[in-house]
């Protein structure tokens, strides 16, 4: 258990890191790449902005999750 703890941790740390780099900041990021860029004038963010959110969301639900996780086993430990 501990040691599939310790792998998703990494691959969500990976996946982190590379779903924060694709969000746009203030003068545009990598995730116009990917059609991003193409915003309609009455929405504030494109669909593809809050998608790029809700997973990162995601994933860094499952990054916390793993740490908490290594933590208690540590403990009984």
């Amino acid at each position: 258990m501990n040691l599939f703890l310790q792998i998703l941790l990494i691959v969500s740390s990976l996946l982190l890191i590379l779903l924060v780099l694709l969000h746009r900041g203030r003068g545009g990021g990598l995730s116009s790449l990917f059609g991003g860029g193409m915003q309609s004038s009455l929405s504030g963010s494109s669909v593809v902005e809050k998608n790029l959110d809700r997973l990162t969301l995601f994933v860094g639900a499952i990054w916390v999750i793993a740490i908490v996780g290594i933590g208690l086993l540590q403990k009984v430990n």
